[in-house]
């Protein structure tokens, strides 16, 4: 225990021998900071002076400044900071010395009081009474925006949020944006569902999932990679239009954009098309960032991006052949596609699509900075979109691309349920080749289907990279709360 710490915890050891409540429960604020700026915020000393206005507050002490017989407080609320102006003549002797006997920086505390302006003309609360409710132990940092080790605003993110109101006002943000897409869907007839976190069968994605076990039914499960196949199941029932703001789990690395756990929204609409879909998107994307950013044009990382649409379409092919500075149609010829790959460090996988995606991964994504849908990707890496007319080799999908990343995915589904059979059954070829992201074969969602499911479009929205996006947020870590991280070493 450092000293800070030692000296904190003799105050309150104080406070105990007293007979004084250590942690109080009985102070019910009236107000916030910001009521006293709105009521206050123009009006001048004498004005003040004159009031018979009286507020009642509750915060942290963020900033102390003690001069013998008088003291400033910076209080916090979550609506903002106010100054207290804390004296003897106001609070009377044995109080005021109580306050500057316990009350530091970091303490929670009750201040009732009248509006008042200072000599410098700064609006503050006279307090006439003034109560410690919860005695911090430890020290606030005190250079925050110093520290090199940004790890520790991530692990410690109730310091983070302390003492730093930007970052509450990302999460505030990510609140606005979830509304804003409920409300979308919503007005839009679609239904919210939930729909099971753990899977006998980790289906619904390519990826690699996290694995559990119930011991009252003695069977494995897997943390949900995707909500996809319960969701289109609710199709087949009847359910026209759902969706889901759901948590999944992928077993994958972490980065400034992954984070195994991550929270995506996924829609479904029967009777629509991926080109559909992409109209929906410019409109959903365009509405949030007015909402958000007041604007459809939205800074990011020293960029302006813009989201009013329409978007800038391309194809997965096209767009490779161009970064390679070849015809499309060198892409078709397996010898070629392969060397091509080597000539950019790439292995050449067995199957022609999945060389594409990675050559597009590698040349092309990155310099997606505008809005892009990339369209037509290969069947190969597309195991539940529907086949493209006339040209088999490809899907009715998009993804779209913003400042360099995947934002979402969309494809006109399957619906064919002896298609689905074969595809899930090449999964399994997959799989059994060593591919640990492959899809498992999922027979109860081919039963689903050969019930009929109606034509359809559906698409998933990744939420943390579109509050990043809204937000300016380089990482993902700065806009989840508690983000997965190394246990931290001992000192």
């Amino acid at each position: 225990m450092d000293e800070q710490s030692r000296q904190r915890r003799l105050k309150l050891d104080a406070l105990r021998e007293r007979n004084l409540p250590l942690y109080p429960n009985d102070f019910r604020p009236e107000h916030h900071t910001a009521d006293v700026q709105a009521a206050h915020g123009e009006a001048p000393a004498e004005a003040l002076a004159e009031s018979t206005a009286r507020y009642s507050l509750a915060g942290r002490v963020m900033a102390l400044r003690s001069f013998g017989k008088a003291a400033f407080l910076k209080l916090r609320d979550r609506t903002g900071d106010l100054q207290i102006f804390a004296s003897r003549d106001g609070l009377g002797e044995d109080s005021f010395q109580l306050f500057r006997a316990t009350v530091e920086v970091g303490d929670i505390v009750g201040v009732s009081g009248k509006p008042m302006r200072t000599k410098t003309g700064e609006l503050s609360v006279q307090a006439d009474g003034l109560r410690l409710l919860t005695k911090s132990l430890q020290p606030l940092p005190e250079k925050w925006h110093g520290l090199t080790d940004v790890e520790i605003r991530y692990r410690r993110r109730y310091l983070d949020l302390i003492v730093n109101p930007d970052v509450r006002k990302v999460f505030e943000a990510r609140a606005r944006i979830v509304r804003h897409v409920r409300a979308f869907l919503d007005a839009r007839g679609f239904l919210e569902v939930e729909t099971p976190m753990m899977h006998a069968l980790a289906g619904g994605a390519t990826a690699r999932p996290f694995a559990t076990h119930h011991n009252a039914l003695d069977m494995p499960l897997y943390l949900r990679v995707a909500p996809e196949l319960h969701l289109k199941r609710l199709l087949v029932g009847g359910l026209e239009r759902v969706y889901e703001l759901n948590r999944c789990f992928r077993n994958e690395g972490v980065s400034t954009q992954h984070n195994p756990e991550f929270t995506m929204l996924e829609f479904y609409q029967a009777y629509a098309t991926y080109e559909d879909l992409m109209r929906l998107t410019e409109e959903l994307l365009a509405g949030l960032a007015r909402e958000v950013c007041g604007s459809t044009t939205v800074p990011y990382q020293g960029q302006a991006i813009e989201l009013g649409g329409p978007y800038r379409r391309l194809s997965a092919h096209g767009a490779v052949a161009e970064a390679l500075g070849v015809g499309e149609e060198v892409l078709a010829r397996p010898e070629e596609l392969a060397r091509l790959a080597r000539a950019n460090g790439l292995q050449p996988d067995g199957e022609a699509g999945k060389t594409v995606m990675a050559l597009f991964e590698l040349l092309v994504e990155p310099k997606l900075i505008q809005p892009t849908f990339v369209c037509d990707f290969p069947l190969a890496v597309s195991p539940l979109a529907r086949k493209k007319a006339g040209r088999p080799e490809l899907v009715d999908r998009f993804e779209l691309y913003v400042a360099g990343r995947e934002m979402a995915n969309a494809f006109s589904e399957l619906n064919d349920p002896e298609d689905q059979r074969e595809r899930f059954a090449e999964q399994m070829r997959a799989k059994a080749k060593g591919d640990e992201e492959a899809m498992p074969f999922d027979e109860d969602y081919v039963l689903a289907l050969e019930y009929g499911m109606p034509p359809a479009g559906g698409q998933g929205i990744g939420i943390d990279r579109l509050v990043m996006l809204l937000c300016d947020a380089a990482s993902i870590r700065d806009v989840i709360l508690f983000p997965l991280l190394r246990p931290e070493r001992p000192a």
